[in-house]
């Protein structure tokens, strides 16, 4: 059986069954899937599976923190997710179907569930990524990462839609003169937004934790 040392995102969509339009959703769901497996280069691609789950794997934990951000604000406002981050290897028993096992998975799996404790708390709904270490493992600290997705979970909550298409923009590394022009604002309406709405501090945040 195959090992890796890797970071493992096992995620689902919240609330994508009372969609009136499971069509609709499913395609964004792809595209939002396709976009990051191209920007992100994961070690296995993010694969839709059954039920709106998807999971793939990652070489670096910033790269997965920063394709679970991107992931999220592809489907927002339209539809949440909710994702977990685990540290370790991973077996990989099978690859058509693909099956993985191992304490990386299982890591990752713990952390959904976290993330799904934070739901039934209204003062942390609006959490939706979390970190979990397996057993063993080395690296950053996990209350540190969690205080750091637990923050930039809240502050993407907390925008408009429009805020929002902003902070894409910005991560997709467009100038804010066409980020104004692709939404019909001014380029000092998108500079206020990105001082106003902690869209600065989460673009400064996103590049700090690429190299971990």
């Amino acid at each position: 059986m195959k090992q890796e040392a890797s970071f493992t995102v096992i995620g689902d969509l919240v609330g994508s069954r009372r969609s009136r339009d499971r069509t609709h959703v499913h395609a964004l769901f792809a595209r939002a899937v396709d976009d990051v497996n191209a920007t992100y280069a994961p070690t296995v691609p993010l694969r839709i599976g059954t039920g709106d789950e998807f999971q793939g794997i990652f070489a670096t934990l910033g790269t997965a923190m920063a394709a679970t951000l991107r992931l999220r604000l592809s489907l927002l406002p339209e539809v949440d997710v909710r994702q977990g981050i685990g540290r370790g290897r991973v077996q990989v028993l099978s690859e058509e179907p693909r099956v993985e096992d191992g304490p990386g998975w299982w890591a990752a799996r713990s952390a959904i569930e976290t993330v799904e404790a934070y739901g039934r708390k209204a003062s942390m709904r609006a959490v939706r990524t979390a970190y979990v270490a397996a057993e063993g493992e080395q690296g950053p600290d996990a209350a540190a990462v969690n205080a750091a997705l637990m923050t930039r979970d809240q502050i993407v909550s907390g925008m408009s839609e429009r805020s929002m298409s902003v902070l894409d923009g910005l991560l997709r590394g467009r100038q804010q003169h066409e980020i104004a022009d692709e939404l019909g604002i001014s380029p000092s309406a998108v500079s206020q937004r990105i001082r106003a709405d902690g869209i600065g501090v989460l673009l400064a945040a996103d590049e700090l934790v690429r190299d971990l």
